[in-house]
């Protein structure tokens, strides 16, 4: 049995994580966030310390280890994208691993950073890309392979997933705490297709706005058009008929990849394969970090060259801009 500390108890990801580690027979030591409505962990660790003072927080595992002689072998990390190397750093200097929710950092550089503390320590840093664990996914790296080596395939990602006005509020509508749409919504399958179709040649950007974001991706064996949004009115119609307010669609040589299920138990895979001698490091993620940076940092080229069919919606005036105006015209 294992021990656990983890941050961002609170957080929307963080009941994932409880039931990762006690799906796999470990113990949760104590848990830190500053918003205190954690009630999820009566479901998983009742008996487990909670704080909402980061220094109280590091002053009872300093007493485990010096009173009880315990201390956590992993922090499991689920704080916004801007606190993840922060936090990784905190579990590093406590001699434990950290598993860190994606992105594991905003920027390339912040890798660089962190993989001087790993050799400084000793520990490891272990990044969720859960995807690669994914059945579907599993299957169509395997079919790509087995394909002649110049073969290059045609792929359309679309990932709508809507959001209410509180995401501009939160911390995710920062694009300097979360990295902007194309990092908080799509880094995870960036990370997949480069996963699967290899290294990345080419990264334009078609659009970017608030609400969405647009390009082209060349890999190795892959031409990408992918589209992003947290936008309900680009939802198809017959997502909104049925009640809907997600859509997600992978198509594959203008086959359907199957990704509606097996998203259940993937995190507790992740931990699995963790424990097991497994898991995806820091030079893992790399690729992905990069690709959503130069997203964040690229010149909008406007509807140019291969695009997705997505891109030519019509734009949508930021809600809070949008209210501003209605207040002036009443």
């Amino acid at each position: 049995m294992k021990n656990f500390a983890l941050i961002g108890a609170s957080g929307y990801i963080a009941p994932r994580h409880l039931k990762a580690i006690k799906d796999t027979n470990n113990l949760l030591l104590a848990a830190l966030d500053k918003f205190d409505s954690v009630g999820v962990m009566d479901s998983y660790f009742p008996d487990a310390e909670f704080f909402v003072e980061t220094e109280r927080f590091d002053r009872h595992i300093e007493m485990l280890k010096h009173e009880q002689n315990i201390s956590p072998d992993y922090f499991s990390i689920c704080t916004p994208n801007y606190l993840h190397d922060s936090h990784i750093r905190m579990a590093l200097r406590r001699g434990a691993d950290a598993i860190c929710e994606k992105p594991l950092v905003l920027n390339p550089w912040n890798l660089d950073a962190l993989g001087r503390m790993e050799r400084q320590t000793g520990g490891r840093i272990w990044n969720i890309l859960q995807l690669r664990l994914h059945e579907s996914i599993i299957e169509l790296k395997k079919k790509v392979e087995a394909t002649p080596k110049d073969k290059i395939f045609d792929v359309d990602l679309t990932y709508l997933t809507s959001r209410g006005n509180w995401y501009y509020t939160s911390w995710k509508g920062d694009k300097t705490k979360s990295g902007g749409i194309a990092t908080n919504i799509g880094v995870h399958f960036y990370d997949m297709l480069g996963y699967i179709f290899g290294k990345l040649k080419r990264n334009d950007v078609h659009v970017h706005t608030h609400d969405r974001a647009a390009g082209y991706l060349e890999f190795e064996r892959a031409r990408v058009r992918w589209f992003l949004s947290i936008n309900y009115d680009v939802l198809p119609e017959e997502i909104k008929i049925r009640g809907q307010r997600t859509f997600r669609s992978i198509t594959v040589e203008d086959e359907e990849l199957e990704f509606s299920g097996g998203f259940t138990d993937l995190h507790t895979k992740v931990y699995e394969d963790i424990l097991n001698g497994g898991g995806y490091g820091l030079e893992d993620s790399r690729q992905a970090i990069e690709i959503v940076h130069d997203i964040r940092n690229a010149e909008v080229i406007g509807l140019k060259g291969d695009y997705h069919p997505f891109a030519a919606k019509e734009k949508a005036v930021h809600p809070f801009e949008k209210k501003l105006d209605e207040f002036y015209q009443s």
